[in-house]
């Protein structure tokens, strides 16, 4: 997978996507991810890329010019149009469907804005998807896209280990993931489930199961409606849905 990122602060989204396992995979050729400085495309001598918007208010808007010049730069390299999403608090809202749905494309370019955003002609030029992470305002796009294209990216085939690496986790199947537990079999008086240390292994994955629903029902009980279950397990939700001290 090719990912470009549009941005004012390459260097500030290097420092996190050349490390640990998004690192490794982009030296072993599984992700080819590049940082395109917006600024380089200004076309005066300040480098400046913004400027005051058009109606007046507060603050400072991004131009068209240099973001779409540094688009096409993107495409001299492209094999065919990629993706680009723009991320606003304006777009929907990022989840691990959408995570699963990015992680299939070949090629995905991510806009950053700063300032009061960038203006809404170059936007629709690029015909840019806009996407959130969640209801508040940062001071840029860059945090955002970096907590999008980590998603995205782990599970690109081979980042990960195995599929089984991401599948089981938080949210992938509609659950929260299970507790977890590692050495010292009993830490400050409290002791690991005599379960995971039975070796039974489908007793284990039949525990995990379970405790996935227990916990979502505990903590995000709203998931529960698009996550696929068994009559058994829809009974087990009901009761633990149930109100204190209802029969």
């Amino acid at each position: 997978m090719r990912i470009d990122c549009l941005t004012l602060f390459p260097d500030m989204m290097r420092a996190v996507l050349e490390e640990s396992i998004i690192g490794r995979a982009g030296k072993a050729g599984l992700l080819d991810i590049r940082y395109t400085n917006i600024r380089d495309f200004a076309e005066n001598k300040h480098n400046r890329v913004d400027d005051t918007p058009y109606g007046g208010g507060m603050g400072m808007v991004m131009q068209a010019g240099p973001i779409y010049r540094a688009y096409q730069s993107v495409l001299d390299s492209a094999v065919k149009p990629p993706r680009v999403i723009y991320m606003s608090p304006q777009g929907r809202v990022f989840n691990q469907e959408i995570a699963k749905e990015l992680s299939e494309e070949e090629h995905l370019v991510f806009l950053c804005g700063h300032y009061e955003g960038v203006d809404e002609r170059v936007l629709e030029e690029l015909q840019a998807e806009e996407l959130s992470i969640g209801d508040y305002v940062l001071t840029g796009g860059e945090i955002p896209a970096l907590a999008v294209i980590d998603a995205v990216a782990r599970m690109v085939p081979g980042v990960l280990p195995s599929e089984d690496a991401y599948s089981e986790e938080s949210l992938y199947n509609g659950l929260l993931e299970y507790p977890q537990y590692t050495r010292p079999p009993v830490f400050m008086g409290r002791e690991v489930p005599e379960i995971l240390l039975s070796g039974h292994h489908e007793n284990i994955k039949a525990w995990r199961r379970e405790e996935s629903i227990r916990r979502t029902a505990k903590k995000r009980p709203e998931l529960l409606a698009q996550a696929e279950l068994t009559d058994k397990e829809k009974a087990l939700i009901e009761e633990l849905l149930q109100p204190v001290g209802k029969e």
